[in-house]
């Protein structure tokens, strides 16, 4: 244990989460295809754009759009409706950079309580959201199709 100089983090990746324009829409959509099996279409993104209660954010790094979330604002409640990283970089947190960036940004606005469904059997993403404070508060049979599973409601607290 020494007080000298040390050496710059090696493999850490800069990335910034901004609000998504109409020019990240194609990277967003290629992300969305490439994550899940029933994915939102370009025109579903471009839409989200128009309404003042979607939070459509991506995470940037170096390379381009990397991630993206969207958040739906309704009254004191929001709800993560979508967020996904492209698989080429996954594992390396920034998900959890999103999903942090998503809870700050609700806060700031005062909101009180976020909701978010996941595949039952997403065991990371359920990892994820429990280590963050959310916790299970229902269940929807069938709720995701290709394939057909059931999805948790996770809620948390933003007080």
């Amino acid at each position: 244990m020494g007080g000298g100089a040390r050496s710059a983090a090696v493999g850490v990746v800069v990335a910034t989460v901004r609000p998504a324009v109409e020019a990240d829409l194609p990277a967003i959509a290629a992300i969305e295809s490439a994550s899940f099996g029933d994915p939102w279409s370009l025109k579903s993104f471009s839409d989200s754009l128009a309404h003042a209660f979607v939070r459509l954010r991506v995470l940037e790094d170096e390379a381009g759009v990397a991630g993206y979330s969207v958040v739906w604002v309704s009254g004191e409640e929001c709800e993560l409706a979508n967020i996904a990283v492209d698989p080429a970089h996954r594992r390396g947190g920034l998900g959890a950079r999103l999903l942090d960036a998503s809870l700050d940004e609700a806060r700031r606005e005062g909101l009180m309580v976020m909701f978010l469904e996941v595949r039952a059997s997403n065991d990371a993403a359920k990892r994820l959201y429990a280590s963050r404070g959310f916790h299970e508060v229902g269940h929807r049979r069938d709720y995701y199709k290709n394939p057909v599973e059931d999805a948790l409601i996770l809620r948390r607290d933003l007080t």
